[in-house]
């Protein structure tokens, strides 16, 4: 069955990207709609559309918004003892008794606003910065809730150098793998909006309920740093529009200000964008670059599937240079700096 042969190819991604209970609850879900159990019975109702991007995460996440809301505290109890036997239990009473409550966001798409990200991307901002010699305007592509345009607020620790607040109650570490990041420099963001299809506002608690939904539980650190962005968030504006990343970067780069490096940035977007509208990106970006100058330069900065897993590609203006930055893991971690 198509369904339960994706399940098991996401299962095996859970347990790749460090979700050890995640990699066993799919793969049990997998076995129980191969044998027609009752996730088959709820996922195969023409309402859940089961066959879109990212049928088990939607369906993860559906059942952990239960939990965080009080709705299912079993599950919820599961969850925090990392109890993978009575996550699954707890999991399959749902499908089988309430299975109205689990399609209650069947539909919803998955939003991950992965802050762990902001590594690469950081070291990525603060290589434009150093290029250019300019303060940041920053515009992000399926920005989701925008906490990653709010990277400098977060403090990130590496056996190869330091930045960012200590204070900060993000603190990613543990990602730099090998090369030496760019973190003996400085930074001025003078400008922070992006745009997504379905914007998520972090200043709401229904907004922070979303994406907490999408965090995979046992992975404490990221729980941690999400909430701690969370928590920043309402003291530095960054708005989201609701747009289409075409239309929008078209506007947004109809003119660029003298005195500052206009950078437009995605990460694992791009998957999410039918070929020809991923063209026409790339079109706009390419055609706004002709019009750029060393006092209104533009940069490209592009986090996205290729390698392993991700690439940290670069591409600047005046001149339109390209250039491999960094490689890394989907979440952000695992970077190598080759720049």
């Amino acid at each position: 069955m198509k369904l339960a042969k994706r399940a098991r190819v996401q299962a095996q991604w859970c347990e790749r990207l460090g979700s050890p209970l995640y990699a066993d609850l799919i793969a049990r879900a997998a076995d129980d709609i191969a044998a027609e159990g009752p996730l088959h019975a709820l996922l195969m109702d023409p309402s859940a559309h089961p066959l879109k991007d990212l049928p088990m995460l939607r369906l993860m996440g559906s059942a952990h918004r239960l939990a965080l809301t009080g709705r299912a505290p079993e599950l919820a109890s599961s969850y925090a003892a990392g109890d993978a036997d009575a996550a699954w239990q707890a999991l399959l009473a749902l499908a089988r008794d309430r299975p109205d409550d689990l399609r209650e966001r069947l539909n919803a798409p998955v939003q991950t606003n992965e802050v762990m990200r902001c590594g690469p991307l950081a070291a990525g901002f603060l290589f434009v910065a150093r290029e250019t010699g300019l303060p940041l305007r920053l515009l992000e592509v399926g920005a989701s809730a925008g906490l990653n345009m709010r990277f400098d607020l977060y403090r990130y620790e590496t056996g190869r150098g330091a930045w960012g607040p200590p204070e900060s109650p993000v603190r990613l570490t543990g990602f730099w793998k090998d090369g030496d990041p760019p973190y003996d420099g400085d930074v001025a963001v003078i400008e922070r909006r992006g745009c997504d299809v379905e914007p998520v506002d972090p200043c709401t608690e229904e907004g922070r309920i979303t994406l907490l939904t999408y965090v995979w539980p046992d992975q404490r650190d990221r729980v941690a740093n999400l909430r701690g962005a969370l928590a920043l968030a309402p003291g530095v504006p960054a708005p989201v529009e609701r747009a289409g990343g075409v239309e929008w970067v078209e506007r947004e780069l109809a003119a660029l200000p003298a005195g500052a490096a206009t950078v437009v940035f995605h990460s694992i977007v791009m998957p999410y964008l039918p070929h020809e509208e991923q063209q026409a990106f790339a079109a706009a970006l390419t055609h706004a670059g002709e019009r750029a100058t060393a006092d209104a330069p533009l940069a490209w900065l592009s986090m996205e599937h290729g390698g392993e897993e991700c690439e940290l590609r670069l591409t600047l203006w005046p001149g339109g240079e390209q250039r491999l930055l960094a490689s890394c893991g989907f979440h952000g971690r695992n970077v190598v700096w080759v720049a």
